[in-house]
């Protein structure tokens, strides 16, 4: 089952391979593109094509939430635990086919290009606002905590149509949710106040969804509701659950790409420049920024059968660690693949996944992260980081910054 690696075996959480894990990912990558990590306990798959046949191999499962209650039921949890991990098995992200295809119809149309177009004028609201209140009277402003958090977090709620006296309690929320999924909670305390905000805003979703049938307006919810699903191939709670999961998956994984793209521009210079001369540039930035530094640095995987990968033979039960960091960075794909270039085309990246389970909140994250990097930069000409060294949130899953001090 191992394979020949002539580098030291490191575990992808230490401070140092949180601040940068390239260098690591490439030696990984090239000494053994599929690899049995006993750190781990997993098969790390770092090549772009190993990569892309785990996203639509059948022998591979998203179910992670299954293997868990396999070791400890439900039964034996309290029920607040075990109220939660009902509502994240709902997740279409950790549901396989046929039963992912079942749940996701239901937002078909929902997601669509002319659905996210209607968002741009609240996107350009909010960016500007949100712009003006990170530099009221400051020189210095932490760009995570001021502007790339909340302007997600604040156009998900609108556009899943939550009231705005309600926006705050939402994004608070979501966020503490997000800590939960991804692993980020760092301490019993934490872990029992994210699971009290997943129960939470299930709760208040649910109310929405019944206003909703009541009173339709032109939002998520209601688009999803006219689709006449819900109620019958899909059931409320079916509904609500997926709810929550877009409550915090969209808003954590843009503001993440907002605030690590924009750290990577100010330390590339000539890209930042382009960008400024060339705003109409913002798609092709955007897809560039995801692949060379994208919010999600790995999925987690499960062997369903054995099947062979990349001359490995891989059993059933064993984790996958789908490491698209790496796979994004493959020079076997792509050209200079350590180069930023923000005219990289085409630029097949796998930031927002491959097949089934492709980022249904794809087309909104690129509207908001180009509105916000395009916005920003034209409100401050003199952005600038305030700093050399910034603090990275310790996390296996996503490439998050906890703080980004920068000068407007």
């Amino acid at each position: 089952m191992t394979s020949t690696f002539p580098l030291t075996e490191r575990y992808l959480v230490d401070d140092e391979l949180v601040a940068d894990p390239f260098p690591y990912l490439a030696g990984l990558r090239a000494a053994a593109p599929v690899h049995w990590s006993p750190v781990h306990r997993a098969w790390l798959v770092t090549g772009y094509d190993p990569v892309t046949t785990c996203f639509t191999e059948p022998a591979v499962s998203a179910d992670r939430i299954g293997p868990m209650l396999a070791q400890t039921p439900l039964h034996l949890l309290s029920p607040e635990a075990a109220r939660a991990f009902q509502i994240m098995a709902g997740w279409m992200v950790f549901v396989d086919p046929p039963e992912h295809r079942r749940l996701r119809s239901v937002f078909r149309g929902a997601f669509g290009p002319s659905q996210i177009r209607r968002n741009r004028p609240m996107v350009q609201e909010a960016v500007a606002r949100l712009t003006a209140q990170a530099g009221a009277g400051r020189t210095v402003t932490d760009l995570v905590t001021d502007f790339a958090r909340p302007l997600p977090a604040t156009v998900a709620a609108a556009w899943m149509g939550v009231p705005a006296t309600d926006t705050a309690m939402f994004q608070r929320w979501a966020i503490q949710v997000g800590d939960l999924a991804l692993g980020s909670v760092q301490s019993p305390d934490e872990h029992e106040r994210s699971q009290q905000a997943l129960l939470d805003l299930f709760d208040y979703l649910r109310r929405l969804v019944r206003l909703r049938r009541a009173e339709p307006r032109a939002d998520l919810v209601s688009a999803a509701l006219a689709s006449g699903l819900v109620g019958d191939s899909v059931s409320e709670d079916e509904f609500v659950a997926m709810l929550t999961h877009v409550a915090f998956a969209g808003g954590e994984t843009t503001s993440n790409l907002i605030a690590v793209g924009v750290w990577n521009l100010l330390r590339h210079p000539d890209q930042l420049d382009l960008l400024r001369a060339e705003p109409e540039l913002a798609p092709t930035a955007v897809e560039e920024l995801l692949r060379f530094d994208g919010p999600s640095k790995m999925s987690i995987r499960q062997v369903k059968t054995d099947f062979e990968l990349a001359g490995q033979r891989l059993r059933a039960g064993q984790r996958m660690y789908l490491v698209t960091a790496a796979a994004n960075r493959d020079p076997a794909r792509f050209d200079q693949p350590d180069t930023l270039d923000l005219r990289r085309h085409p630029n097949p990246h796998l930031g927002f996944g491959q097949g089934a389970h492709f980022c249904l909140g794809a087309p909104l994250a690129r509207l908001v992260a180009g509105a916000a990097l395009t916005d920003l930069l034209a409100a401050a000409p003199g952005l600038a980081l305030a700093g050399s060294e910034v603090r990275w949130q310790p996390s296996l899953l996503n490439r998050s910054l906890q703080a980004l001090p920068v000068r407007l």
